[in-house]
């Protein structure tokens, strides 16, 4: 059985993600921060449905743990097919206003962290000569935000990094593509006023949010042999907004 890693898959379009790859097939590693009962409530709903899940711990910007999460997954599930660089924080306010912390901190997870976990996950990948990448990024990253700023321009890094590193795994029949979500009713999104959200609706063209089923299923589609001559591409799932 291949297996699926899903960064930041304890909730959201991680979540969703890992059980729409788990309905393809795949055992799926559900990585966490810090949330270790909102991973394992994923890891049952798919083995609810007769998957096969386990969940595993570490902060994507620590090498480190992320050498120590690996181990376990190769110990425990096997080699790494589908990475699925999702995990991600947010920070909303004036760039003059955040500390060098809060811009490191951003820039470490949201961009540095989707490095760092490519770079390890990639190895197995090249020894065999198949593997799918796929990046989550923002419709920020591709229209900018105000007060946003630093989140935008990593996901803009996310979207960059997808196409360039497109370009230097193609030859060995690794896959690199990237999912851009527009507003999704996630945790993430959780602070948004009712008046907002409702605004944001009659700014969408098909006049709603969207959720993270269906980011989910876009993700799955591209880790599917459906996609495979897709490669580089940046996939928008924001009903139109832009």
């Amino acid at each position: 059985m291949k297996v699926a890693l899903v960064t930041g898959g304890s909730r959201g379009i991680g979540a969703a993600a890992a059980v729409e790859l788990a309905r393809l097939g795949y055992a799926v590693a559900v990585n966490y921060k810090s949330n270790s009962e909102a991973a394992e409530s994923v890891c049952n709903e798919i083995r609810s449905l007769g998957g096969v899940a386990e969940a595993f711990q570490a902060d994507i910007s620590d090498s480190r743990a992320l050498d120590r999460m690996f181990s376990e997954i190769h110990s425990g599930l096997g080699e790494i097919s589908v990475l699925v660089n999702n995990a991600g924080v947010a920070y909303i306010g004036l760039l003059q206003d955040m500390s060098d912390n809060e811009i490191k901190s951003l820039s470490d997870v949201n961009l540095m962290g989707a490095m760092l976990v490519t770079r390890r996950a990639v190895p197995d990948m090249l020894r065999r000569h198949d593997g799918v990448i796929i990046n989550i990024a923002s419709m920020w990253g591709e229209v900018g935000a105000s007060c946003e700023v630093v989140y935008s321009a990593c996901k803009a890094g996310i979207i960059g990094f997808t196409k360039a590193f497109s370009k230097e795994l193609g030859p060995s029949g690794i896959r690199v593509n990237c999912v851009s979500p527009g507003v999704i009713d996630t945790d993430m999104n959780s602070e948004l006023t009712d008046e907002t959200i409702s605004e944001l609706c009659e700014e969408t063209p098909l006049l709603r949010i969207g959720t993270p089923s269906d980011v989910g299923k876009t993700i799955a589609f591209l880790a599917s042999d459906e996609a495979s001559f897709i490669t580089g591409q940046v996939i928008s799932v924001n009903g139109g907004i832009i």
